[in-house]
């Protein structure tokens, strides 16, 4: 009997590629043959390019038609209240209210920018490579969304809700008023003491244990709970990973109990003040 061959891939005679051999492996192109893709030029360029005129042709007509919201001439004499950074630095601006500002200003960026750039370091997840699917990636989707979703909340907070004297003013209230500076504030360790009857320095301790006890259970409890998690990222990507996302987590945190409860600091040292 006779054995006829076929080709497994027909060429394509306005294609120059050939298939020299077949490897056995799993990745998300094994499936696609050369017949079903595209060229970048013009397919993909063109609505790229397109994206681009539009966008431009928008920021034209904003910049025609829309006026900047400047405001007075600046004056030597005087000294705007509030005092407000651009847009894009509020965030961090309404970090000083619940920060010490060399935390709020140097710290928690420098953080920020290390997290960011340790991404391609720490993301073991061998799923949807080329493509960001919420189903493939539910943590590294929900961590991020979280971090921006909260960038832009101190932004709009930042934009619209700061007033006089950086004091909280909502949309129906008079922005021109001057409202009492916040008063009552007070720092966990002197809640402590005051309530357990404790002395000053039993009560920093306490406050510092508290502040250990979410370290070392946002460190060990995802351990046995997550345990594969645990096992893909290893050791040290798991400490590096955990420890930038509880860091995250207690900022909100952090700003609850400033908010909610008139907590200003919940770590007093000599140094520094969380």
């Amino acid at each position: 009997m006779e054995m006829k061959s076929f080709e497994i891939f027909p060429k394509d005679p306005k294609k120059t590629y050939g298939l020299m051999e077949l490897v056995e492996g799993k990745s998300p192109i094994v499936d696609k043959e050369p017949e079903d893709t595209v060229f970048t030029w013009p397919h993909l360029f063109s609505i790229e390019f397109l994206a681009v005129l539009i966008t431009v042709a928008v920021l034209l007509f904003l910049s025609m038609y829309v006026e900047a919201p400047l405001e007075q001439v600046a004056s030597t004499a005087t000294t705007p209240n509030p005092m407000k950074a651009p847009w894009y630095f509020l965030g961090l601006q309404e970090l000083l209210v619940y920060f010490d500002p060399w935390i709020a200003g140097v710290v928690l960026p420098v953080i920020i920018l290390i997290g960011l750039m340790l991404i391609p370091f720490l993301d073991v997840n061998p799923k949807g490579a080329g493509y960001y699917t919420f189903s493939e990636r539910k943590f590294a989707v929900s961590v991020y969304a979280f971090g921006m979703g909260l960038w832009l909340t101190l932004l709009i907070v930042g934009v619209w809700f700061r007033g006089l004297d950086w004091n909280w003013y909502w949309y129906w209230e008079k922005s021109y008023v001057h409202k009492p500076l916040l008063s009552g504030l007070r720092d966990i360790p002197v809640i402590i003491t005051g309530v357990l009857g404790v002395s000053e320095f039993a009560g920093k301790a306490i406050a510092d244990l508290i502040m250990l006890a979410y370290f070392a259970g946002g460190f060990i409890i995802p351990v046995f709970i997550f345990r594969n998690f645990y096992k893909r990222l290893g050791l040290l990507r798991y400490l590096i990973t955990m420890g930038l996302f509880l860091l995250m987590v207690g900022v909100p945190i952090k700003i609850g109990l400033r908010l909610v409860f008139s907590i200003k600091y919940i770590m007093v040292t000599p140094w520094f003040k969380i």
